[in-house]
């Protein structure tokens, strides 16, 4: 038997955190003295620490730790670790993501302030386009409906002559089941799917920023764009439009993604 100051020093694991085990179950004392109350711990109990010490280097709680350990079950255990695969990559993400915005908010610092966006007033032309609108989950799964659109036409014969563009029908922005449709100019004339809707959009007036790089700037133009419908003596009658004239199928550098937003307006 191995006493706690012992067990602690071989498994390197603190005093502290063994205490803690014992007190939410994760891994009790093989046997506690009823008059000193010292704690004694097994040699084969450190095996089981190292799959604790393992566990939670994967980033596991102590609750699934716990419930690993109880089962015997490998194809169980395998689908915990890859639902928790899923989640780290979902953070490694999450982690990219905020390093991109880093990077684009220290390029704008090294360029003397915040970076100023153009916005114009133009006629957005009559377009004959495929469609798919559903509710998603969140406006970055806007993805799952490219898919819809290309694996339906596959076979049509589909002549695509303008760029990919989204609509965000939205009247406020929302955290989740966002309501998204996207749409390309497509020639000559196609049969509806069970997902893909061809119609003509009418022509519009739209106010719009072109903007290159990171889509990380989407709150600042959208900014912009409302700064300066609001400042001419515009106001918004329809949903904003984010038009990929570069998208992430061209390229992989985002410094070279080229968007528009524009969203229709007319005078006051």
């Amino acid at each position: 038997m191995l006493k706690i100051g012992d067990f602690s020093r071989l498994s390197r694991v603190s005093i502290r955190m063994l205490r803690y085990y014992d007190e939410t179950g994760l891994l009790k004392p093989d046997k506690v003295d009823e008059f000193t109350g010292y704690r004694y711990y097994s040699e084969e109990q450190l095996l089981v620490m190292g799959k604790i010490n393992a566990l939670k280097d994967m980033g596991f709680a102590s609750n699934a730790i716990a419930e690993i350990l109880k089962s015997s079950n490998p194809k169980e255990i395998e689908q915990i670790f890859q639902i928790q695969k899923a989640q780290l990559l979902e953070g490694e993400d999450i982690i990219h993501h905020r390093i991109q915005s880093l990077d684009t908010a220290l390029e704008r610092l090294r360029k003397d302030g915040i970076m100023k966006y153009n916005c114009i007033i133009k006629q957005m032309p009559e377009r004959y386009v495929a469609s798919v609108r559903r509710i998603i989950p969140k406006y970055e799964e806007e993805g799952m409906l490219w898919h819809i659109l290309f694996s339906e036409t596959v076979n049509a014969g589909m002549v695509p002559c303008g760029p990919a563009m989204a609509k965000l029908h939205d009247k406020e922005f929302k955290e989740g089941d966002v309501d998204v449709e996207v749409q390309i100019e497509v020639k000559g004339r196609y049969e509806n799917t069970e997902n893909v809707i061809f119609f003509t959009e009418p022509e519009m007036t739209v106010a719009s920023i072109t903007f290159k790089g990171s889509y990380s700037q989407f709150s600042d133009v959208y900014a912009s764009l409302a700064a300066w419908v609001l400042e001419n003596g515009y106001e918004f009658t329809g949903p904003m439009i984010n038009v990929y004239h570069v998208a992430p199928n061209v390229t992989q550098n985002p410094d070279e993604l080229v968007t528009e937003v524009c969203c229709p307006v007319h005078q006051i």
